[in-house]
Protein backbone atom coordinates (compact mmCIF):
# COMPACT_ATOMS: atom_id res chain seq x y z
CA UNK A 1 0.00 0.00 0.00
CA UNK A 2 2.85 2.36 0.93
CA UNK A 3 4.60 1.54 -2.35
CA UNK A 4 1.40 2.23 -4.33
CA UNK A 5 0.99 5.62 -2.59
CA UNK A 6 4.58 6.53 -3.45
CA UNK A 7 4.01 5.63 -7.10
CA UNK A 8 0.83 7.73 -7.17
CA UNK A 9 2.69 10.67 -5.62
CA UNK A 10 5.46 10.31 -8.24
CA UNK A 11 2.92 10.30 -11.07
CA UNK A 12 1.21 13.35 -9.52
CA UNK A 13 4.50 15.23 -9.20
CA UNK A 14 5.46 14.36 -12.81
CA UNK A 15 2.05 15.53 -14.04
CA UNK A 16 2.43 18.81 -12.14
CA UNK A 17 5.91 19.35 -13.57
CA UNK A 18 4.70 18.72 -17.13
CA UNK A 19 1.77 21.12 -16.60
CA UNK A 20 4.10 23.84 -15.27
CA UNK A 21 6.56 23.30 -18.15
CA UNK A 22 3.70 23.42 -20.65
CA UNK A 23 2.45 26.70 -19.17
CA UNK A 24 5.95 28.22 -19.21
CA UNK A 25 6.49 27.05 -22.81
CA UNK A 26 3.08 28.43 -23.84
CA UNK A 27 3.86 31.72 -22.11
CA UNK A 28 7.24 31.96 -23.88
CA UNK A 29 5.63 31.18 -27.25
CA UNK A 30 3.00 33.83 -26.60
CA UNK A 31 5.67 36.40 -25.76
CA UNK A 32 7.66 35.53 -28.88
CA UNK A 33 4.54 35.84 -31.05
CA UNK A 34 3.62 39.14 -29.39
CA UNK A 35 7.14 40.43 -30.06
CA UNK A 36 7.02 39.47 -33.73
CA UNK A 37 3.56 41.05 -34.14
CA UNK A 38 4.43 44.45 -32.62
CA UNK A 39 3.45 47.31 -34.92
CA UNK A 40 1.69 45.02 -37.41
CA UNK A 41 -0.08 47.13 -40.10
CA UNK A 42 0.90 50.34 -38.26
CA UNK A 43 3.89 51.32 -40.41
CA UNK A 44 4.57 51.72 -44.10
CA UNK A 45 3.63 53.92 -47.02
CA UNK A 46 0.79 54.21 -49.57
CA UNK A 47 2.25 51.21 -51.41
CA UNK A 48 2.99 48.72 -48.60
CA UNK A 49 2.25 48.09 -44.93
CA UNK A 50 5.66 47.11 -43.55
CA UNK A 51 7.92 47.67 -40.55
CA UNK A 52 11.12 48.66 -42.29
CA UNK A 53 12.57 51.12 -44.77
CA UNK A 54 15.19 50.43 -47.42
CA UNK A 55 18.50 52.00 -48.29
CA UNK A 56 18.71 52.43 -52.06
CA UNK A 57 21.96 50.94 -53.41
CA UNK A 58 21.91 53.37 -56.36
CA UNK A 59 21.86 56.69 -54.49
CA UNK A 60 22.45 55.55 -50.89
CA UNK A 61 19.26 57.31 -49.70
CA UNK A 62 16.55 55.86 -47.45
CA UNK A 63 12.98 55.31 -48.70
CA UNK A 64 9.86 53.53 -47.49
CA UNK A 65 9.85 51.26 -50.56
CA UNK A 66 11.05 51.00 -54.16
CA UNK A 67 7.94 52.76 -55.49
CA UNK A 68 8.55 55.71 -53.18
CA UNK A 69 12.13 55.85 -54.49
CA UNK A 70 11.09 55.68 -58.16
CA UNK A 71 8.41 58.33 -57.74
CA UNK A 72 10.84 60.70 -56.02
CA UNK A 73 13.76 60.09 -58.38
CA UNK A 74 11.67 60.33 -61.56
CA UNK A 75 9.78 63.45 -60.57
CA UNK A 76 9.45 66.14 -63.22
CA UNK A 77 11.45 68.50 -60.99
CA UNK A 78 14.46 66.16 -60.94
CA UNK A 79 17.17 66.80 -63.52
CA UNK A 80 16.66 64.29 -66.33
CA UNK A 81 20.29 63.16 -66.07
CA UNK A 82 19.71 62.10 -62.45
CA UNK A 83 16.41 60.26 -62.91
CA UNK A 84 16.55 56.52 -62.32
CA UNK A 85 14.76 53.43 -60.94
CA UNK A 86 16.05 51.41 -58.03
CA UNK A 87 17.64 48.02 -58.84
CA UNK A 88 15.33 46.19 -56.44
CA UNK A 89 17.29 42.93 -56.32
CA UNK A 90 20.44 44.78 -55.25
CA UNK A 91 19.01 46.19 -52.00
CA UNK A 92 21.27 45.03 -49.16
CA UNK A 93 20.36 47.21 -46.16
CA UNK A 94 17.05 47.85 -44.38
CA UNK A 95 16.15 50.01 -41.39
CA UNK A 96 13.73 48.72 -38.73
CA UNK A 97 10.82 51.14 -38.32
CA UNK A 98 10.43 50.32 -34.62
CA UNK A 99 13.99 50.56 -33.30
CA UNK A 100 15.80 52.29 -36.18
CA UNK A 101 18.50 49.63 -36.49
CA UNK A 102 20.12 49.40 -39.94
CA UNK A 103 20.95 45.84 -40.90
CA UNK A 104 21.31 43.36 -43.73
CA UNK A 105 18.10 42.27 -45.45
CA UNK A 106 16.15 39.77 -43.35
CA UNK A 107 12.59 39.20 -42.18
CA UNK A 108 13.20 39.67 -38.45
CA UNK A 109 15.00 42.66 -36.90
CA UNK A 110 18.34 41.60 -35.41
CA UNK A 111 17.96 44.14 -32.60
CA UNK A 112 14.35 44.23 -31.36
CA UNK A 113 13.16 40.93 -32.85
CA UNK A 114 10.12 42.34 -34.62
CA UNK A 115 8.91 40.81 -37.90
CA UNK A 116 9.46 43.53 -40.52
CA UNK A 117 7.00 42.00 -42.99
CA UNK A 118 4.65 39.01 -42.73
CA UNK A 119 5.28 38.38 -46.42
CA UNK A 120 8.99 38.43 -47.16
CA UNK A 121 10.88 37.64 -50.36
CA UNK A 122 14.64 37.54 -50.04
CA UNK A 123 15.07 37.63 -53.83
CA UNK A 124 12.98 40.76 -54.47
CA UNK A 125 13.77 42.28 -51.05
CA UNK A 126 10.03 42.70 -50.59
CA UNK A 127 8.35 43.17 -47.21
CA UNK A 128 4.57 43.44 -46.77
CA UNK A 129 2.33 42.99 -43.72
CA UNK A 130 -0.83 42.94 -45.84
CA UNK A 131 -0.94 39.27 -46.84
CA UNK A 132 -4.51 39.61 -48.13
CA UNK A 133 -2.84 40.41 -51.48
CA UNK A 134 -1.79 36.74 -51.60
CA UNK A 135 1.73 37.49 -52.80
CA UNK A 136 3.95 34.86 -54.38
CA UNK A 137 7.32 34.85 -56.12
CA UNK A 138 7.35 33.73 -59.75
CA UNK A 139 10.71 32.28 -60.81
CA UNK A 140 9.79 32.73 -64.48
CA UNK A 141 9.10 36.46 -64.07
CA UNK A 142 11.89 36.84 -61.52
CA UNK A 143 9.66 39.09 -59.37
CA UNK A 144 6.79 38.83 -56.89
CA UNK A 145 3.19 38.85 -58.07
CA UNK A 146 -0.12 39.15 -56.21
CA UNK A 147 -3.38 37.21 -56.44
CA UNK A 148 -2.38 33.71 -55.30
CA UNK A 149 -0.03 31.29 -57.06
CA UNK A 150 -2.87 28.83 -57.72
CA UNK A 151 -4.74 31.44 -59.79
CA UNK A 152 -1.93 32.16 -62.26
CA UNK A 153 0.45 30.39 -64.61
CA UNK A 154 3.66 31.59 -66.24
CA UNK A 155 3.71 31.64 -70.04
CA UNK A 156 7.35 31.35 -71.08
CA UNK A 157 6.73 32.59 -74.62
CA UNK A 158 4.83 35.70 -73.52
CA UNK A 159 7.28 36.04 -70.63
CA UNK A 160 4.76 36.76 -67.87
CA UNK A 161 2.06 35.43 -65.55
CA UNK A 162 -1.53 35.20 -66.78
CA UNK A 163 -4.80 34.17 -65.14
CA UNK A 164 -5.24 30.39 -65.12
CA UNK A 165 -8.45 30.96 -67.14
CA UNK A 166 -6.27 32.00 -70.11
CA UNK A 167 -3.98 28.96 -69.98
CA UNK A 168 -5.43 27.21 -73.03
CA UNK A 169 -7.05 30.14 -74.77
CA UNK A 170 -4.70 33.13 -74.95
CA UNK A 171 -2.78 33.76 -78.21
CA UNK A 172 0.97 33.80 -77.46
CA UNK A 173 2.97 36.84 -78.47
CA UNK A 174 6.74 36.83 -77.89
CA UNK A 175 7.50 39.04 -74.88
CA UNK A 176 3.90 40.33 -74.77
CA UNK A 177 4.30 42.00 -71.38
CA UNK A 178 7.77 43.37 -71.92
CA UNK A 179 6.68 46.63 -73.50
CA UNK A 180 4.81 49.81 -72.60
CA UNK A 181 1.03 50.03 -72.44
CA UNK A 182 -0.01 51.34 -75.89
CA UNK A 183 -2.29 53.93 -74.26
CA UNK A 184 -0.54 55.31 -71.15
CA UNK A 185 3.01 54.09 -71.97
CA UNK A 186 3.69 52.60 -68.53
CA UNK A 187 5.96 49.52 -68.63
CA UNK A 188 3.50 46.64 -68.25
CA UNK A 189 5.79 43.92 -66.88
CA UNK A 190 6.31 45.71 -63.55
CA UNK A 191 3.03 47.63 -63.49
CA UNK A 192 1.02 47.56 -60.26
CA UNK A 193 -2.21 48.14 -62.21
CA UNK A 194 -4.29 45.28 -63.66
CA UNK A 195 -3.26 44.14 -67.13
CA UNK A 196 -5.43 42.22 -69.62
CA UNK A 197 -4.77 40.31 -72.85
CA UNK A 198 -6.64 41.35 -75.99
CA UNK A 199 -7.89 38.86 -78.60
CA UNK A 200 -4.80 39.53 -80.71
CA UNK A 201 -2.46 38.58 -77.83
CA UNK A 202 -1.19 42.09 -77.12
CA UNK A 203 -1.46 43.37 -73.56
CA UNK A 204 -2.88 46.59 -72.15
CA UNK A 205 -4.02 48.02 -68.82
CA UNK A 206 -7.62 47.08 -68.03
CA UNK A 207 -8.46 50.71 -67.26
CA UNK A 208 -6.88 51.88 -70.53
CA UNK A 209 -8.92 49.34 -72.49
CA UNK A 210 -12.06 50.48 -70.69
CA UNK A 211 -11.26 54.09 -71.56
CA UNK A 212 -10.77 53.13 -75.22
CA UNK A 213 -14.19 51.51 -75.32
CA UNK A 214 -15.78 54.57 -73.70
CA UNK A 215 -14.42 56.58 -76.64
CA UNK A 216 -15.69 53.99 -79.15
CA UNK A 217 -12.22 52.69 -79.99
CA UNK A 218 -12.42 48.92 -80.53
CA UNK A 219 -9.16 48.19 -82.36
CA UNK A 220 -5.82 47.24 -80.83
CA UNK A 221 -3.51 50.29 -80.94
CA UNK A 222 -0.62 48.02 -81.96
CA UNK A 223 -2.03 45.77 -84.70
CA UNK A 224 -5.52 47.23 -85.35
CA UNK A 225 -7.32 43.92 -84.77
CA UNK A 226 -10.69 44.05 -83.01
CA UNK A 227 -10.28 43.88 -79.23
CA UNK A 228 -13.62 42.08 -78.66
CA UNK A 229 -16.43 40.23 -80.45
CA UNK A 230 -17.82 42.81 -82.90
CA UNK A 231 -20.38 40.59 -84.67
CA UNK A 232 -23.36 42.57 -83.35
CA UNK A 233 -21.78 45.80 -84.55
CA UNK A 234 -21.15 44.32 -87.99
CA UNK A 235 -24.85 43.36 -88.18
CA UNK A 236 -25.75 47.02 -87.62
CA UNK A 237 -23.32 48.00 -90.38
CA UNK A 238 -25.10 45.54 -92.71
CA UNK A 239 -28.44 47.19 -91.97
CA UNK A 240 -27.07 50.72 -92.38
CA UNK A 241 -25.42 49.90 -95.72
CA UNK A 242 -28.59 48.18 -96.99
CA UNK A 243 -30.56 51.30 -96.09
CA UNK A 244 -28.06 53.65 -97.76
CA UNK A 245 -27.70 52.81 -101.47
CA UNK A 246 -24.79 54.50 -103.24
CA UNK A 247 -25.48 57.03 -106.04
CA UNK A 248 -25.29 55.78 -109.64
CA UNK A 249 -21.63 56.73 -110.38
CA UNK A 250 -20.47 54.62 -107.38
CA UNK A 251 -23.00 51.78 -107.55
CA UNK A 252 -20.64 49.35 -109.30
CA UNK A 253 -17.32 50.76 -108.05
CA UNK A 254 -14.94 48.05 -106.79
CA UNK A 255 -11.99 48.56 -104.42
CA UNK A 256 -9.29 46.37 -102.88
CA UNK A 257 -9.32 46.14 -99.09
CA UNK A 258 -7.13 44.59 -96.39
CA UNK A 259 -8.89 43.15 -93.34
CA UNK A 260 -7.24 44.04 -90.02
CA UNK A 261 -8.86 41.06 -88.29
CA UNK A 262 -7.98 38.14 -90.59
CA UNK A 263 -5.23 39.74 -92.68
CA UNK A 264 -6.85 38.76 -96.01
CA UNK A 265 -7.12 41.01 -99.07
CA UNK A 266 -10.22 41.05 -101.26
CA UNK A 267 -11.95 43.11 -103.95
CA UNK A 268 -15.32 44.37 -102.76
CA UNK A 269 -17.99 46.87 -103.70
CA UNK A 270 -17.22 50.35 -102.45
CA UNK A 271 -19.49 51.99 -99.87
CA UNK A 272 -19.04 55.28 -98.08
CA UNK A 273 -19.93 53.71 -94.68
CA UNK A 274 -17.44 50.82 -94.70
CA UNK A 275 -16.16 47.85 -96.73
CA UNK A 276 -16.89 44.29 -95.62
CA UNK A 277 -14.24 41.55 -95.69
CA UNK A 278 -15.39 38.66 -97.86
CA UNK A 279 -13.38 36.18 -95.76
CA UNK A 280 -14.37 36.85 -92.11
CA UNK A 281 -17.27 39.30 -92.63
CA UNK A 282 -15.52 42.00 -90.55
CA UNK A 283 -15.85 45.68 -91.28
CA UNK A 284 -12.52 46.39 -89.59
CA UNK A 285 -10.90 46.95 -92.99
CA UNK A 286 -8.89 49.54 -94.88
CA UNK A 287 -8.83 50.38 -98.55
CA UNK A 288 -5.54 49.59 -100.26
CA UNK A 289 -6.35 50.67 -103.81
CA UNK A 290 -9.32 51.66 -105.97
Amino acid sequence: MVRQNKMEDAHLNLSCMLTVESKVESKDTGKATELLERGHMEYGCPHYRRRCRIRAPCCNEIFDCRHCHNEAKNDINVDQKHRHDIPRHQVKQVICSLCGTEQEVGQVCVNCGVCMGKYFCGTCKLFDDDTSKRQYHCNGCGICRIGGRENFFHCYKCGCCYSIMLKNSHPCVEGAMHHDCPVCFEFLFESTNDVTVMLCGHTIHKDCLKEMREHYQYACPLCSKSVCDMSKVWEKYDMEIAATPMPEPYKNKLVWILCNDCGKSSQVQYHVVAQKCLNCKSYNTRQTRG
